[in-house]
């Protein structure tokens, strides 16, 4: 009986643990995500609309090809001619009938066919090229709604933390205000204060939401906002390659420039089609029938036309003058991406001027000069105004140094859409 009873516990005890381990399990899942770059990137590109949209278009002009190289159909016709109807024997009306069967092929010279196809093929290559190009764009976008929600939730941690240490002295004031220390007018002034830190609380609690609802519709994700988050480095590299190898490295890889490159191939493959399609194309043909007469019969023609008029003079000068355009257009394509280059790198260095400094020595010496009032103020050596004046400056100089972060990272994730690549990580 022992036995049972303990078999009973000992069974009852393995179902609640497999309850609570199911129940930590659901939890888990339905636990906040914290998603490292690599991850939202790869979410992006396996999940965004607009970037799945854009590869179709690759799709469609690689069918365009398969159109572009078909050869011309044969054309078949069948004809019955001289029929009697009015004839005197009502019962052989097709007696004296001309049954003819003629087939007929189109011959196209000078490589049209294939002049179609290079064509087709550079279409195709342009289209690559801009879906690149498109994909460089949006992930510019996601990396700076990353970068935004990175920030937002370093400034959410910092003025956090300002409003515990500004609560922390309150509550030393306010014991110092019931021993008699100070008076009630300086307690309301300090209370008051506090304000200024509840605000930044909730305008970075805002900014937080709404980096991350972006986040969320270029992942086309519906997770809520309160399980989704990320995570990654927030800090600046003072390593910075020069400016001419960047210059290089965009020619080397930017997509838009690439397409720009092979726009001006397909416009001269244009031009080729059309001067070819300027020539004369034969058609070829046999013909037999059954003629009472003679019985039956076989014959042969080519048709050709006269090209007096039309010798697809508008197409050779469009396409012409196409090769042109794209010419200058690949020239101002070239110009706007030193322009690009040299514009983020211009910020880029800007940034990395003012955080040297911050980092170095005003955030160091602004929580220096606020320990050390706060303590005088505390110990009755310093001011009022004094203390709020150190506050503030610790504010400020603090806040300054987690948004230039936030702006080096945006001006590198500009200098890493300029060069075509992730240049700086």
């Amino acid at each position: 009986m022992r036995t049972e009873r303990a078999m009973f516990k000992f069974h009852h005890f393995s179902l609640v643990a497999w309850l609570w381990l199911l129940l930590a399990a659901a939890l888990s899942a339905s636990a906040q995500q914290s998603l490292t770059w690599e991850q939202v990137r790869l979410r992006f590109e396996r999940n965004n609309p607009t970037l799945l949209a854009g590869k179709l278009n690759i799709e469609e002009s690689k069918a365009s090809e398969i159109t572009a190289y078909l050869r011309p159909n044969p054309d078949m016709s069948l004809l019955l001619d001289q029929v009697n109807l009015f004839s005197t024997n009502p019962f052989q009306p097709f007696s004296p009938a001309l049954a003819t069967t003629a087939l007929s092929y189109l011959h196209e010279r000078r490589h049209k066919r294939e002049l179609r196809l290079d064509s087709a093929k550079d279409s195709t290559a342009v289209a690559t090229s801009t879906q690149a190009d498109l994909e460089r764009t949006l992930l510019f976008t996601l990396r700076g709604a990353f970068i935004q929600t990175l920030q937002a939730k370093a400034v959410l941690s910092v003025t956090g933390d300002n409003l515990a240490y500004y609560d922390k002295v309150l509550e030393v004031s306010r014991e110092r205000f019931h021993a008699g220390d100070i008076a009630q007018v300086d307690l309301d002034r300090l209370e008051l204060q506090r304000v200024q830190y509840e605000s930044d609380l909730q305008a970075a609690e805002v900014s937080l939401r709404t980096a991350k609802i972006q986040m969320l519709a270029l992942l086309n994700d519906r997770t809520p906002i309160e399980q989704f988050d990320v995570t990654g480095p927030y800090e600046f590299s003072e390593r910075l390659q020069p400016r001419d190898d960047l210059r290089q490295i965009a020619l080397d890889t930017r997509p838009d420039l690439k397409a720009a490159t092979e726009s001006v191939e397909k416009a001269k493959a244009d031009h080729k089609l059309a001067v070819a399609n300027g020539s004369t194309d034969p058609t070829f043909s046999v013909d037999g029938g059954l003629n009472p007469p003679i019985d039956h019969y076989i014959g042969f023609g080519v048709t050709f036309p006269l090209r007096i008029f039309d010798r697809n003079q508008g197409e050779k000068l469009r396409t012409q003058l196409d090769i042109e355009r794209n010419s200058r257009l690949l020239a101002a394509a070239q110009a706007q991406v030193f322009n690009d280059v040299d514009s983020a790198y211009a910020t880029l260095s800007s940034n990395l001027a003012l955080l040297h400094p911050y980092k170095q020595k005003y955030l160091e010496q602004a929580v220096r000069v606020r320990d050390t009032i706060a303590f005088s103020y505390r110990h009755g050596g310093a001011s009022l105004l004094d203390f709020l004046s150190a506050q503030g400056e610790y504010r400020t100089v603090e806040l300054a140094y987690v948004n230039l972060v936030g702006s080096y990272l945006s001006a590198a994730s500009q200098l890493n859409l300029a060069v075509g690549r992730e240049v700086i990580p």
